[in-house]
């Protein structure tokens, strides 16, 4: 892996962390690998979430039509 993962896109690193989850869900890893693994997934998933976090920022305030600023508010599902 690269030594710029916080430069990674949302989908470079949501894909690092699917591959290193299907490893692991193998069940055949050596449990230092294992501890590797876990570690990379952390800073992989804390990558993927401060993306989602910016992103999140950026869609709260969005421009209308008349290219004022509107505010936007996530609807989470219940």
């Amino acid at each position: 892996m690269s030594d710029q993962k916080s430069e990674w896109s949302f989908e470079e690193a949501l894909q690092q962390l699917e591959e290193i989850v299907e490893k692991m869900e193998e069940g055949e890893v050596p449990l230092e690998k294992a501890m590797e693994y876990y570690a990379e997934g952390s800073k992989l998933s804390k990558i993927c979430h401060d993306k989602l976090v910016k992103a999140e920022k950026q869609m709260k305030e969005i421009l209308n039509e008349d290219h004022e600023r509107v505010g936007f508010e996530i609807q989470e599902e219940k």
